[in-house]
């Protein structure tokens, strides 16, 4: 079963048990996934799928920041509730020793050697872990790598 026909079928169960926070939110994923496939003119992929999931899921984690600055803590549990429906669709997340593993692999294949790689190391490494990290975390660890604050 691809991601598409499991959100078709947890929307259904969602309804069925009049669970109304996570039909809400499968919903909403499932709005944003055809809007991605009228955008690309063609069916999507699984990898599609994570893609405007992992979207959403930053989307979530970015409110849930600003709520907490606010001190919406009714908004800020609401949004979490959110994410968390939306991170049982999304693969198992990178802990940060397989990400340094990652990240070494790509330093060594595309040869940076410091700050100024920087890009060309995001540019290579985001799609190999996309949906299984956060940008920010990634990019922090290469900043860091590549600054000297994280050599081997």
């Amino acid at each position: 079963m691809n991601l598409l026909e499991r959100l078709e079928s947890d929307m259904i169960k969602a309804a069925k048990a009049r669970d109304s926070g996570r039909l809400g939110a499968i919903r909403f994923v499932r709005s944003r996934t055809k809007n991605r496939q009228i955008e690309l003119r063609r069916e999507l992929k699984d990898e599609d799928v994570v893609e405007v999931l992992s979207r959403i899921a930053k989307q979530h984690r970015e409110s849930i920041e600003q709520f907490q600055e606010g001190g919406r803590d009714e908004l800020v549990e609401h949004e979490r509730r959110q994410l968390s429906v939306i991170e049982e669709y999304l693969p198992a997340q990178l802990g940060e020793q397989e990400l340094l593993e990652i990240l070494s692999g790509v330093v060594e294949e595309t040869g940076a050697t410091g700050p100024r790689d920087i890009g060309m190391v995001m540019k290579t490494i985001m799609p190999r872990v996309r949906g299984r990290a956060d940008g920010k975390i990634v990019k922090a660890l290469v900043q860091s790598r590549l600054t000297g604050g994280g050599e081997d």
